[in-house]
C-alpha cells in the first residue's frame, strides 16, 4: 500500500508548480498597489472585493488548467484555431496592449522598491529590474520549466514573508475584519479601485500562461491519468491561491491598520515610510524586500505568458529574453512620463481588467463543450458562475468609462 501511495506521489509531483508560478502573478506590484491604496482610503471595507476576487481567480486558474491537461492545447492555441486571421490578429493585439500594462506594472514596482532601498533612481531601477528578470528567463530556457518554477516558489514565499510580516507584528482586530467581508458599495469614487483590484487579482496573462503550463504535463495517457491529474492539479491551484490571497489581505489590513488617520498616504513611498514609523525599520526593510521580490518574479512570469500569447496566436516561437525586450521598450518609456508611480500601477491594473472578458469568454465557451472536453465539462453551477463574473467585469468597465468621460 506504501508503494501504491509512493508511486501516486510521484506520479502527481509534475503537476505541482503550474499554480504557484502563477500565483505570484496575483502578489505583483499592481496587487501591492491597490490593496494599499484600498487600506489607506477605505480602511477594512474592501477586504471583500479581495476575498471575493481570490476566490474567483482560483475557480477561472482552474479551468484554465483543465482546459491545457484535457485537450493538450493551451487557450491562445485553441481561440487561433477558431478563429480567422482579421480576428485572431485583433485578439493577439489587445492581448499584447494587456501584457505592456503588465509588464509596466512589474518593472515599476521593482524600480520602486529598488528606491525605497537603495535610493536608485526610478529609471535605472526600472533598468535593472528588467535586466534582472530577463535573466531569470536565460536561465528558464537553460535549466528548464522545473528550475524556473522553483525560483518563482522561492521567490513567492519572500514575497509572503514580506508582506505578512507586518501584519503578525500589528494584526487587526476580529470586528475590524468583520466589517470589511460583507459586500457593500462606498460610492463612485471607489470604483476606480475596485475595478484596478479586479484586473490585479483575476489576470488575463495568468489564464493563459495556465493553460500552458498545464497542457505539457502529459496527464491525458489514460482516464485514470487524467482524473489524477485534474485532482492534484485543483489541490495545486487551491493552496497557491490561497497563500497569494493571504498575502493581499495582508497588504489591505497592514494600510488600514498600520496607517491609521494617514489619509495623506497616496504612494508606495508613503506606505513604506508610514510602516517603518509605526512598526520599526525592520519590517518596513520587509516590505520593500517583498515588493522587490513581487516585481522580479512577476516580470519574469508575464514575459513567460506573453511568449505563450505569441506563439499560440501566430505560431511564432520568440526566446523569451527577446520577448522581454519586445514588452520593455514600452514600459520604460512610460516609466519615464509616470509622473505619480503608484497611480500609474493602479492604472495598469485597471487596464488588465478591460483585458480580462477577452480570456474569460473564450475560456469558459471552450471548457464548457462536450465535443471538446467530453465528460470533463464545466458543471453547470460554475459555467453559470463564470458568465456572471464576466458580465459584472463589463458593466464595471463600462460604469468606469461613464464615470470618467462625465467627470
Amino acid at each position: 500500500m506504501a508503494t501504491t501511495a509512493d508511486s501516486r506521489v510521484r506520479a502527481g509531483a509534475p503537476l505541482i508548480g503550474p499554480g504557484f508560478v502563477v500565483a505570484i502573478a496575483y502578489v505583483d506590484p499592481g496587487n501591492v498597489a491597490t490593496s494599499t491604496a484600498a487600506g489607506v482610503r477605505y480602511g477594512y471595507a474592501l477586504l471583500w472585493v479581495v476575498i471575493g476576487t481570490t476566490v474567483l481567480a482560483g475557480m477561472i486558474q482552474y479551468l484554465a488548467a483543465k482546459l491545457g491537461l484535457v485537450t493538450g492545447q493551451s487557450l491562445p492555441e485553441a481561440v487561433r484555431d477558431r478563429l480567422g486571421t482579421p480576428a485572431r490578429l485583433a485578439y493577439w493585439a489587445q492581448a499584447e496592449l494587456v501584457l505592456v500594462a503588465t509588464g509596466l506594472a512589474e518593472v515599476l514596482g521593482g524600480a520602486i522598491a529598488l528606491n525605497l532601498l537603495f535610493d536608485v533612481p526610478l529609471l535605472l531601477g526600472g533598468i535593472i529590474t528588467a535586466t534582472v528578470s530577463t535573466g531569470l528567463l536565460v536561465m528558464r530556457d537553460q535549466a528548464g520549466q522545473r528550475k524556473f518554477e522553483h525560483v518563482v516558489v522561492a521567490l513567492l514565499a519572500i514575497v509572503g514573508i514580506g508582506f505578512l510580516a507586518g501584519l503578525v507584528a500589528a494584526p487587526p482586530s476580529d470586528a475590524d475584519i468583520l466589517s470589511g467581508v460583507t459586500p457593500r458599495y462606498i460610492g463612485p469614487d471607489s470604483l476606480w479601485l475596485m475595478v484596478g483590484m479586479l484586473g490585479a487579482t483575476v489576470m488575463p496573462h495568468a489564464v493563459y500562461l495556465h493553460s500552458a503550463l498545464a497542457k505539457d504535463r502529459g496527464a491525458r495517457a489514460s482516464t485514470e491519468g487524467l482524473t489524477r491529474a485534474l485532482r492534484t492539479t485543483r489541490a495545486d491551484v487551491a493552496t497557491a491561491m490561497s497563500l497569494a490571497g493571504l498575502v493581499n489581505l495582508a497588504v489591505l489590513m497592514l494600510a488600514a491598520g498600520a496607517l491609521p488617520a494617514m489619509s495623506d498616504v497616496d504612494c508606495l513611498a508613503e506606505a513604506h515610510a508610514a510602516v517603518g514609523e509605526h512598526l520599526g525599520p525592520v519590517f518596513a526593510l520587509l516590505f520593500a524586500v517583498g515588493l522587490l521580490a513581487s516585481g522580479l518574479a512577476s516580470t519574469a512570469v508575464s514575459t513567460h505568458a506573453g511568449a505563450v500569447v505569441m506563439s499560440g496566436l501566430l505560431h511564432k516561437q520568440v526566446p523569451l529574453a527577446a520577448r522581454r525586450l519586445f514588452t520593455l521598450v514600452p514600459a520604460i518609456a512610460l516609466l519615464t512620463i509616470a509622473d505619480d508611480p503608484t497611480r500609474t500601477l493602479v492604472g495598469t491594473q485597471v487596464v488588465l481588467s478591460f483585458g480580462l472578458p477577452f480570456a474569460l469568454i473564450p475560456l469558459v465557451i471552450l471548457t464548457s463543450r462536450r465535443t471538446l472536453m467530453g465528460s470533463r465539462t464545466n458543471h453547470p453551477a460554475v459555467t453559470a458562475v463564470v458568465w456572471v463574473v464576466t458580465a459584472a467585469v463589463i458593466v464595471l468597465d463600462a460604469g468606469l468609462v461613464w464615470l470618467t468621460v462625465t467627470n
